[in-house]
């Protein structure tokens, strides 16, 4: 089959290779000049990917941000696109839009206010003292170290950093929003939609967004997951299944996942992820027992309704390199950038490209960003597949590379919790 997949910043390289190695025609376009080296070595590139749309049997779209209305666009013509629509980007390009949607089809939301100006969150939050949590929007709320969590109950911390925002960032973030902060288990409930009806196992993960272990440091886009596959459950009922007669209409065909904080009281969703998540599908790949283009090739085909998956647990741990999380160009181009990356015995096993490039059979640090590899590790314990991502880890050498050595830690204390509340029982 023939594979063209279309990307803004190369996010989904890793999967666009996983089906070139599995037999079949692939392109690949990346907009984004400084990022265009990405996969270069490992997948043929398109220069124009709307020259190449007649060519693929398949097109995949790999974010929000304008993707969808084109991957609609695309679906009209009777093309098999996995993408969404203008009204599944919004629900994550527009924080506001997508708990309003959220309220409107009878999930619960947390109180939460949108600003467009600085000076008037400042002022709600001296009139209104309380814990709150941060949250640009549109394009400012991929900078993910601009998310801030408020701590003190008398918000202080969050008008500090509102100051600061005002007088650093005020360029950037034209809409963000105070949300009332509300303890308890972070949890985010995921699954596939094939453009009619959510095709199961859903899947249940839990992010790990700080950059040192113990959960402390800058926010970052994330350093890695864990996760399990399971069938419907009482998150997946009370949040995404009740969206499923809107995505029906939209015709969205993709992943799409909800981020909620869930405690005694009640599911509280926090955000849309209405795209694949990142490193979220190379672990997931990990865990779908079928070849991952007979996976696409269903899911934009709409015919792909089940599908078998591994038991147990699968993690992955994001390798960086400096800056990241932080954007300084001259940092990356002299300490990263080409940097080649060593495995002392030739064993790729659960290894997910990232920002990665092969010149005469070696990889080397591409891109700009310096999140470099995904390593994946499965069992039928997170013990288990803790201990072999993290063996898989130590066969790699990069210069100055650095990872969480936590990733899946929380399960221990989080799941106790949520199956006290009787959260993740199937139904």
């Amino acid at each position: 089959m023939k594979f063209l997949f279309v990307s803004y910043d190369g996010l989904i390289n890793d999967i666009a290779w996983h089906v070139a190695t599995e037999g079949h025609q692939v392109k690949y376009f990346i907009k984004n000049k400084d990022a265009r080296d990405i996969a270069d070595g490992f997948v043929p590139k398109s220069d124009n990917w709307r020259a190449d749309a007649d060519w693929a049997d398949v097109i995949v779209f790999d974010d929000v941000l304008g993707h969808g209305k084109l991957a609609a666009e695309l679906r009209k013509k009777g093309k098999r696109v996995i993408g969404g629509t203008e009204y599944t980007d919004r629900l994550e390009d527009d924080r506001t839009f997508g708990q309003e949607e959220l309220k409107k089809y009878g999930v619960n939301i947390i109180p939460f206010v949108e600003f467009t100006s600085f000076d008037d969150a400042l002022e709600y939050v001296r009139k209104n003292p309380n814990r709150y949590v941060i949250k640009p929007s549109g394009e400012a709320q991929n900078i993910k170290r601009l998310l801030f969590v408020g701590e003190d109950e008398t918000g202080q911390d969050v008008l500090q950093v509102l100051e600061g925002y005002r007088k650093a960032w005020s360029n950037k973030i034209k809409v963000f929003q105070l949300q009332r902060r509300v303890t308890g288990v972070e949890i985010a409930v995921g699954a596939f939609f094939n453009g009619k009806q959510f095709a199961l196992p859903i899947n249940i993960n839990f992010e790990h967004k700080k950059l040192f272990p113990g959960n402390i440091g800058p926010s970052t886009g994330e350093m890695g997951t864990s996760m399990y596959w399971s069938g419907e459950n009482k998150i997946f009922n009370a949040t995404l299944k009740k969206m499923e007669p809107k995505l029906r209409e939209e015709g969205y065909v993709g992943y799409i996942d909800i981020n909620c904080i869930v405690n005694a009281q009640g599911i509280y969703p926090l955000e849309f992820t209405a795209r694949f998540g990142y490193p979220t599908i190379s672990i997931q790949q990990e865990g779908i027992q079928m070849p991952i283009s007979e996976f696409f090739y269903g899911l934009a085909d709409g015919t792909l309704t089940q599908f078998k998956t591994k038991s147990g647990f699968q993690i992955g741990v994001r390798i960086i390199v400096p800056p990241y999380p932080f954007n300084d160009h001259q940092t990356f181009r002299n300490m990263s950038k080409d940097a080649v990356i060593f495995f002392k015995k030739p064993n790729y096993d659960g290894v997910h490209i990232v920002d990665v490039k092969k010149i005469n059979d070696q990889w080397l640090v591409a891109g700009n960003t310096g999140v470099i590899l995904v390593v994946c590790g499965t069992g039928m314990t997170l013990r288990q597949a803790q201990a072999q991502a993290y063996s898989r880890v130590s066969n790699i050498m990069i210069p100055s590379m650095y990872y969480r050595t936590d990733i899946g830690d929380r399960w221990y204390e989080d799941s106790d919790r949520l199956h006290s509340w009787g959260y993740l029982r199937e139904s």
